[in-house]
């Protein structure tokens, strides 16, 4: 039989987790015709998150785990890497098996059968609504699912750090003025639009986020040159034509001979892209995806005043929007990013602070100021 859980967020977490999976995911599945994966009950829910998290406590020769388990029987993988015998699902097992899965997309499967949860063996595929749990770090865990039409990162339903537990909004998506790049990250976007420019930024966001040097990403509108007013000039390091390998790998997408040749080359185009971030300025695209330059300093357009305050979010249930001052979000780079922002309404930016944290921040015409969104629970 499984034991009784002790890590007390798991209790509280599992049912809202379980009604997730069986209502939303449930309905998407078959609106697109997808064949269902097993929902586990919110039992088990509380069963996996507990021994995940007294795992993610271990060392293993001075390494903490770093683990994905994906909840599905061996029959519905594909290509699945079978163990002759099943392993318990035990806290001692997956710290001596993490060292072998902790590569990206390798999810351990797990499954049950007469009340005992076990591992079956590994897997790099499995069905967009299968429930995955994911050891960040020590304490740090976060429920996924991999997005139905099968491209991009995973979708989070609930992050658990120790006794804090926070789920994310789903009914965040329909707030109107809502930046198309929040709706995506939140999971609601329609398989034909993930290679497009709101899905890009998604990748690009988690690529900046990973560099850990902290960065500034600004998307200004091609059909006008506005941005440069509030660009102190010269810039740094100006890119001179535009820059166009990113939007050239985009448009490749329908003739490519091999998906997986194109989503390889796509994700390397990004990383490069994402990679400018962390020179000291801000990285600047426009909305074609054309590179015009990096190291840019940013500086208030003659045109604008002072931006005073801010309104800042978090896609998480129970959140209350604020209001505050810009300084109060973060440093200069988000200061400027602010500024940038009151100044060119069109223009969104994206910054990622050196410890982790990641904020988009987007004009809002409903509040008549710069909304902050803190989006780093959703890049885990």
């Amino acid at each position: 039989m499984i034991a009784q859980p002790t890590y007390q967020a798991a209790q509280t977490v599992a049912a809202v987790i379980a009604k997730h999976f069986e209502q939303h995911l449930t309905e998407e599945c078959i609106k697109k015709r997808q064949q269902l994966a097993p929902t586990p009950p919110a039992s088990v829910i509380e069963a996996i998150i507990d021994i995940a998290f007294w795992s993610s406590l271990r060392r293993e020769e001075g390494y903490s785990p770093k683990i994905s388990l994906a909840f599905i029987p061996v029959e519905r993988a594909e290509q699945p890497l079978m163990f002759e015998n099943r392993l318990p699902l035990t806290p001692t097992i997956l710290t001596k098996l993490s060292p072998a899965v902790e590569r990206p997309g390798i999810h351990l499967g797990v499954w049950y059968k007469q009340g005992e949860l076990f591992i079956w063996g590994s897997t790099r595929n499995i069905p967009g609504n299968c429930f995955v749990l994911e050891v960040i770090e020590p304490g740090l865990l976060v429920v996924k699912h991999r997005r139905l039409d099968g491209f991009g990162k995973f979708v989070n339903v609930a992050i658990l750090k120790g006794d804090q537990v926070k789920i994310v909004d789903e009914r965040a998506a329909s707030l109107p003025n809502y930046p198309l790049i929040m709706t995506s990250l939140l999971g609601f976007t329609t398989p034909s639009a993930w290679n497009n420019s709101t899905n890009v930024l998604v990748q690009l966001a988690v690529s900046m986020r990973a560099h850990g040097r902290g960065g500034c990403l600004l998307v200004v509108p091609s059909d006008s040159k506005n941005w440069r007013e509030s660009i102190i000039q010269p810039m740094s390091y100006p890119i001179v034509p535009a820059f166009s390998q990113l939007a050239d790998v985009i448009r490749q997408e329908k003739n490519a001979t091999s998906q997986n040749d194109w989503l390889s080359k796509l994700s390397q185009t990004v990383d490069g892209l994402a990679g400018l971030t962390a020179v000291d300025g801000a990285t600047i695209i426009n909305d074609q995806y054309e590179l015009l330059g990096f190291g840019a300093k940013i500086g208030r357009s003659e045109k604008s005043g002072r931006v005073e305050q801010i309104i800042v979010t978090e896609p998480i249930v129970g959140n209350v929007p604020v209001v505050v001052r810009p300084t109060q979000t973060g440093g200069t780079r988000h200061y400027s990013a602010a500024q940038f922002v009151y100044d060119q309404r069109e223009a969104i930016a994206l910054v990622a602070s050196q410890d982790g944290r990641f904020t988009i921040f987007a004009w809002s015409a409903q509040e008549g100021m710069v909304h902050a969104h803190r989006v780093d629970s959703l890049l885990l």
